[in-house]
């Protein structure tokens, strides 16, 4: 009789325990950037981001629709190729996560977009700055940092008229973001009467740049503008100064102004001769910059290196977008995500109709004493 009641028990904790865990949801959310090949730094400290944003989602016991969401993160690696790319985003789609953080590079970004349109899914990206993300006008389109109109703009605005430069070289590494960036950059320094002396191109996977700045020490330029990411920015500040042009001004985007490129650089010191400019504002001026950088440090010491506060607000802002439309299903949730006024770590977050940030800022930075430090 002992016996018989005991497994009675022991029936009863099982079936509470199974109802229990079939109250609970399993939700998933994806991310994609480069975790193998040159710029895995960066796609790592992307990841770290999303990550760190479910870990905190599950901690507060979301519920959504009557039911307690486990969320958990998908994360894909595209080697910031854009075939890969989109093989990831398909992988995503099949595996009907109801969101996507990503991806890091606009060359990768653009063609997954459509992936994620074609297949209803919404993704946010923190970090691909090209402008003709948004052209096409997908609803599932949304991007929380300035684009390169802005950060390419605001670094030839600062060389004509703070510094007063009158010549500049070219360079860019024919990706979509290089290329964006550099084409932005040339524009705007041209109306304001700097001349572009030569211009040069390069690949995303290139470390020897002693050709195109040894044609381009002839042109005795003031400045080079390069458009592309740091594991090529860095080799290039070390061949400058080889090359003894170690009073040209260095100037590029979001995906040279990392404290990696410091190490990259190699002692090199033209690494003191760069002005380099990011979406959005510095972690000090971010609303929850500051105390955000020090849980993050403590969980991933020594990884951070751009975005990462980006991608934290990304996956944040899926799940409020879930949140009040009191539904994980994409095709329910994404009208909220489009009227989002989202109090993020970096930014109050509200979308323009095409899915563009509202109001974006941005931050120039310089780097002295080998560390990365916003201009004033």
């Amino acid at each position: 009789m002992q016996l018989k009641l005991k497994l009675t028990v022991v029936a009863a904790i099982a079936a509470f325990a199974g109802a229990a865990s079939a109250q609970e949801q399993v939700v998933k959310i994806g991310h994609v950037g480069p975790v193998s090949g040159p710029q895995a730094h960066y796609g790592k400290d992307n990841e770290n981001g999303a990550r760190m944003a479910v870990e905190e989602l599950n901690a507060q016991g979301v519920t959504i629709g009557g039911k307690k969401i486990k969320f958990e993160l998908q994360a894909e690696d595209d080697a910031a190729d854009p075939k890969q790319g989109t093989a990831a985003a398909q992988k995503l789609c099949d595996a009907k996560v109801a969101g996507v953080v990503g991806h890091l590079n606009s060359g990768t970004t653009i063609p997954a977009s459509k992936v994620y349109n074609d297949c209803g899914i919404p993704h946010v990206t923190g970090a691909a700055t090209n402008p003709n993300l948004t052209k096409p006008g997908y609803k599932t389109t949304f991007r929380i940092i300035a684009n390169d109109n802005a950060l390419g703009a605001g670094l030839a605005f600062y060389a004509a008229d703070t510094l007063k430069l009158k010549t500049v070289a070219i360079v860019d590494d024919r990706t979509a973001y290089g290329q964006g960036v550099a084409d932005v950059f040339k524009k705007t320094a041209t109306a304001k009467g700097m001349k572009v002396v030569d211009e040069q191109f390069t690949t995303d996977k290139a470390t020897d740049f002693m050709a195109i700045l040894t044609a381009i020490k002839s042109k005795n330029p003031d400045a080079v503008f390069y458009g592309g990411m740091d594991p090529q920015a860095g080799p290039m500040l070390r061949q400058l100064e080889q090359l003894g042009m170690g009073n040209v001004k260095f100037f590029g985007g979001d995906g040279i102004c990392t404290s990696e490129i410091a190490k990259l650089a190699a002692g090199a010191k033209t690494l003191n001769n760069v002005v380099c400019a990011e979406g959005g504002a510095s972690l000090g001026k971010m609303p929850g910059g500051t105390a955000w950088r020090a849980k993050y440090d403590a969980k991933y010491p020594n990884q951070f290196q751009v975005y990462s506060p980006y991608t934290y607000d990304a996956t944040m802002l899926l799940v409020d977008a879930m949140k009040r439309a009191n539904s994980w299903d994409p095709k329910v949730y994404i009208p909220e995500l489009q009227k989002s006024n989202y109090k993020g770590v970096t930014a109050n977050i509200a979308f323009e109709p095409n899915g563009e940030l509202k109001n974006p800022a941005i931050t120039l930075y310089v780097y002295k004493d080998g560390k990365k430090t916003p201009l004033n």
